[in-house]
């Protein structure tokens, strides 16, 4: 479907008009191999957690514990990447299996028009519709950043359930607000709860899992804590406890640490809420973050170039892991090159939904299983529209094989690197390198498609005045 040699693709099918029925993408599975018993899953989307943030992951000078377990239990990807490096776009791929920008999502949603840049399509089909249709109750936990009124918020959008934050960042963990506005949430009512966000969204998700014990029908739950998002500001007995620990470290590398821990924790009290409500034996959780770790606060991104907002590796390539007793071998791990979007038919296929509309991402789960997998010739796609020193502009990146476009900002050239000999993207190739040429075709192409999408807030009717 992402090839450069389509000059122009079908903008029917992107616009949700003559879409075309297709079958889970990627899918070689054996039906034979799932059970007849459809399987509870997590979907545990954390926020800006660099690739070497986690212990598992190499960090020294951290301890998470309950999320290494996580990933000892199941299957480790070491070549995952999120579709953007911010926030809304990567939780619109995650939701719609789409590339951000084919559903109206290419930069960050937030509560100023002047500084929004992103609004989902409302012909986007959200994960809720061919879950429910397989018989799931399907809720939502945690940040939700993809529309702070209606008609996008999460109860609108599919979910039977919404317990969190309906905005982007927290001013406070403590006092929820964004711009002095309370996004906390409650199936469509605002609430005002007491406690750090992070503690609340655990204790939330404890009592939904408990809430569905003995429930015939399964349940979806994405859970997004908006940890370790700015700003850095863990409960105090967790800095201290990093600060007695880590003898030479800095306060704001502690900070972070203490966050992270913090966050850990609480998905041990949330994998042990599972375990006792008899759920575990049959729950798919899946573990990654929605962007790199942001530098600028101390994060950890590993051997990786450069960290949150940017294209190179740094930014994009993500932490990730699944598991599934009995069905994911303990300890596994993949060098398959996945991005979020690929999470969508993954989940459908192992909940045994049919997916009638088109997408972009493709099932990992025979990967997952242990199963035969051929690597796809596909071309991947990355964007990120921002305001600020952007100027309301676009930057782009691609990817074919090992090799991979980059523009870094908008006002900086295209780079293509190879990434198999060169994985700190630090030496160029030459522009006429057939790699170079198609995939600047392809992104050509790709940017055609995208701009039948609109992105503005609103699109119908914006108000000149309201624009500068």
């Amino acid at each position: 479907m992402n090839t450069p040699d389509n000059t122009r693709r079908d903008f029917l099918k992107v616009i949700g008009l003559g879409a075309a029925v297709m079958a889970i993408p990627g899918c070689a599975l054996a039906k034979e191999n799932l059970s007849a018993r459809k399987p509870n899953i997590l979907m545990i989307l954390v926020d800006d957690l660099g690739y070497g943030d986690l212990s598992a992951y190499g960090a020294k000078d951290m301890q998470t514990p309950n999320i290494d377990k996580l990933i000892a239990s199941g299957m480790r990807f070491d070549n995952f990447y999120a579709n953007c490096p911010v926030c809304s776009p990567t939780r619109a791929s995650l939701l719609t299996g789409r590339y951000p920008d084919l559903v109206g999502v290419p930069g960050v949603i937030r509560t100023h028009l002047q500084n929004n840049w992103g609004y989902l399509d409302q012909r986007a089909v959200l994960i809720p519709k061919p879950l429910k249709a397989a018989g799931y109750h399907a809720a939502v936990i945690g940040k939700w950043h993809l529309g702070l009124d209606s008609p996008n918020t999460p109860n609108e959008r599919g979910f039977d359930h919404f317990h969190g934050y309906l905005g982007d960042m927290m001013d406070d963990y403590y006092k929820h607000r964004r711009h002095g506005i309370n996004y906390m949430n409650l199936n469509g009512r605002e609430i005002d709860p007491k406690g750090h966000a992070t503690d609340l969204f655990t204790q939330w998700s404890e009592d939904y899992i408990a809430s569905r014990a003995g429930s015939k029908k399964p349940f979806f739950l994405y859970l997004a804590y908006n940890a370790p998002h700015t700003p850095i500001q863990p409960p105090d007995d967790w800095f201290q406890l990093v600060k007695k620990r880590e003898k030479d470290i800095s306060d704001k590398r502690a900070k972070l640490v203490a966050l992270i821990e913090h966050m850990d924790d609480g998905i041990g009290k949330v994998l042990a809420a599972l375990e006792k409500s008899g759920a575990s034996d049959n729950t798919l959780v899946i573990f990654t973050s929605d962007n790199g770790g942001q530098l600028s606060v101390g994060a950890n991104n590993g051997p990786l170039r450069a960290g949150k907002q940017d294209m190179y590796e740094g930014g994009i390539r993500v932490p990730f892991c699944a598991s599934w007793p009995g069905k994911i071998k303990p300890g596994s791990r993949s060098d398959r090159v996945a991005l979020t979007m690929d999470l969508f038919p993954t989940i459908c296929e192992a909940a045994g939904a049919a997916i009638a509309h088109e997408i972009d991402g493709r099932s990992i789960l025979p990967t997952l299983l242990g199963e035969s997998q051929p690597v796809e010739d596909r071309v991947l796609f990355w964007v990120r529209r921002e305001g600020g020193g952007y100027g309301g502009r676009a930057y782009y990146a691609a990817r074919w094989g090992n090799f991979k476009l980059v523009q870094n900002s908008p006002f900086e050239p295209l780079e293509l690197f190879n990434l198999k000999d060169d994985p700190q993207e630090q030496s160029p190739l030459d522009k006429k390198h057939k790699a170079y040429q198609k995939l600047f075709g392809a992104l050509r192409n790709h940017i055609i498609e995208a701009g039948a999408v609109p992105w503005e807030k609103y699109p119908a009717n914006m108000n000149n005045s309201m624009a500068h």
